[in-house]
């Protein structure tokens, strides 16, 4: 179990790294409801990644991608082409990214994110967790990468569970600094989303880049 947990450390930083979740929840910890919100928010990226990995852990385990019989042609397909789709998401993003002192462009919900009820919040979370291309696709090489190692399903669902908590540090660590300071926390995390919301763009297509070549030099060497 060790080598599927070492193989999936550098795609829950990436998770992790995110920084349109780390703003949303910190938005939502200036909120009325923000010990209810912040909570909620973090069980539900829990859940989102909980359910690719789910997914792709029954999927490839019922394909006999956990099997001995050279999981890496499978692997090394899916790893390729995870690779090529974060090439297109960074290359998206770096061309996002503000010049000069245009400000950053947020998503439009960004501005309600303060006034929703906690099951939104989880919703919110779920889907920046599940669905945002970038977190999607280094979860379901984290779940892939997981199988490949042919452990038994038992050491399959504790690596992903390890790999889903290290995937959400970035958004627990603002709540739980929340709960622990209160007020007192507010000028830290107003100022870490700050300088998350300008450096968004670069971030995100630095990390896709770096995820992407990485996939795609272990494709290149299971299919060789």
């Amino acid at each position: 179990m060790g080598d599927a947990i070492g193989a999936v450390l550098p795609a829950a930083v990436g998770v992790a790294v995110s920084p349109i979740p780390i703003i949303a929840v910190i938005l939502m910890l200036t909120s009325a409801k923000a010990r209810v919100n912040g909570p909620a928010f973090v069980l539900g990226w829990l859940a989102g990644l909980g359910v690719v990995g789910a997914i792709v852990l029954l999927v490839a385990g019922s394909a006999g991608g956990g099997s001995t019989r050279a999981p890496s042609a499978w692997s090394g397909w899916l790893k390729l082409g995870l690779g090529l789709l974060l090439l297109v998401v960074a290359a998206r993003q770096f061309r996002s990214r503000p010049r000069g002192d245009q400000e950053p462009e947020m998503p439009r919900w960004m501005a309600r994110v303060d006034r929703i009820s906690p099951l939104a919040a989880a919703g919110f979370a779920v889907a920046l967790s599940a669905a945002n291309p970038k977190n999607l696709l280094l979860a379901i090489s984290a779940a892939a990468s997981i199988v490949a190692t042919g452990i038994s399903g038992a050491q399959q669902a504790i690596a992903y569970v390890i790999f889903a908590v290290i995937a959400s540090l970035s958004v627990g660590i603002p709540v739980g600094l929340y709960l622990v300071l209160g007020q007192r926390s507010q000028r830290m995390l107003a100022a870490l989303k700050d300088w998350m919301s300008h450096n968004n763009a670069v971030i995100m297509a630095v990390l896709c880049l770096v995820f992407a070549a990485k996939l795609i030099g272990e494709a290149i060497s299971l299919l060789t």
